[in-house]
């Protein structure tokens, strides 16, 4: 595989953005007293979800306030707004249809995603009291952190465009590995210097838990469903197109991650709301989040079960955002291409069918990998 130049060319390239990526998440953010917000992030890391998401997806860019605090977090925001557009207005929709139209609203995208970082920055760090009063401070947190997703989805970009696989996807991977790196040598520390054998014993069966994860997870994301297809023959001058049989290929788990992503920060915002007030003015909703969704005891069964569902609420949810039975029909049949034994308005029916068997699997996939611990 090495020996192949354009492979090898990609794999380089994607390893030196990365690196990119992780080195300008060392540079500190300016106007920020990232010493509180270590202490802050430390004394109440568990019972503040929606910023134990943020630092998790942020490779601890978060809790040491750098430059890339805010990660490609705005972006993911950015993108599921503009697709929410794009089903609600129909001049977005048309715009989606075509190539010129869909980089006018992946330029809308990047704009909305610079404006969602600092407004995210700036409200963070002043509501949670980890910035200096002023305003020349706002507008250096909101610049400079603004500045970083930019550059974080410019990376992601660039990956996908001249690296392997999609780039988004790895810099949140990027951000999550970091951490269960962080883990394991805090677990190997830990069983060195305690010499217990209960302490080797976890770190054995969480690095078996981990390997196990991956080939699934590998597994199951390599999963597909072929659907034949016939290519009717089409005479031009002296020469004959199609009429060859091939097929049509749907991933078993089509909407990534999104769902856990979505969902983890659904329940992750109320319970750090009701962290940052006082419960006694609130009331016994207040009470109930911090009971439920703050993790203050660890993770509870309504946590679970909350998660489990909108887990597979957004997966049917984002499924019929990105795709679409009736354009796929129409493109099947604009190629001359029929699925044997489906003709006209039953294609549709007949990919919405498969679809939904589909996004049922990966639904419950995805919730039974998210409760894992």
């Amino acid at each position: 595989m090495w020996k192949i130049g354009e492979l090898r060319k990609k794999i380089l390239y994607t390893f030196f953005m990365l690196v990119l990526f992780r080195l300008v998440g060392v540079i500190p953010a300016p106007g920020v007293d990232a010493v509180k917000v270590m202490d802050a992030l430390k004394q109440n890391a568990s019972s503040l979800p929606l910023l134990e998401l943020v630092n998790m997806m942020t490779g601890n860019n978060f809790e040491q306030m750098t430059l890339m605090a805010m990660g490609i977090t705005p972006y993911i925001n950015a993108s599921i707004i503009m697709q929410l557009l794009t089903i609600a207005i129909p001049a977005l929709e048309r715009l989606s249809k075509e190539e010129d139209g869909r980089q006018k609203i992946n330029r809308i995208t990047r704009y909305v995603t610079i404006g969602l970082a600092a407004l995210q920055a700036i409200g963070l760090v002043r509501g949670l009291g980890f910035i200096k009063a002023g305003w020349l401070n706002y507008v250096l947190v909101g610049v400079s952190m603004a500045g970083g997703t930019a550059l974080a989805m410019w990376i992601g970009e660039r990956i996908t465009e001249k690296g392997i696989g999609n780039g988004i996807s790895l810099l949140i991977f990027a951000g999550i590995i970091s951490n269960i790196f962080n883990g394991i040598v805090k677990g190997f520390r830990t069983a060195s210097t305690t010499g217990l054998t209960s302490a080797w014993i976890n770190l054995v069966v969480v690095l078996a838990t981990c390997i196990l994860m991956t080939v699934v997870v590998t597994f199951v994301e390599l999963g597909e469903r072929r659907i034949p297809l016939q290519i009717a023959k089409q005479v031009k001058g002296r020469r004959v197109y199609g009429g060859q049989n091939t097929h049509m290929s749907l991933k078993v788990v089509s909407v990534g991650v999104l769902p856990l992503i979505f969902a983890y920060s659904f329940l992750a915002f109320p319970g750090t709301i009701a962290k940052l007030v006082d419960p006694d003015e609130v009331g016994w909703f207040t009470k109930w989040c911090l009971a439920n969704l703050s993790n203050n005891n660890g993770i509870s069964y309504v946590y679970l079960i909350l998660s489990s569902l909108l887990i597979i609420a957004f997966t049917f949810f984002y499924s019929s955002i990105s795709f679409d039975p009736k354009q796929q029909a129409e493109q099947l049949q604009q190629q001359g291409a029929v699925i044997p034994g489906q003709r006209g308005k039953n294609i549709r029916q007949y990919l919405q069918n498969i679809m939904n068997r589909l996004n049922l699997f990966a639904a419950f996939f995805l919730a039974i990998l998210a409760a894992v611990p």
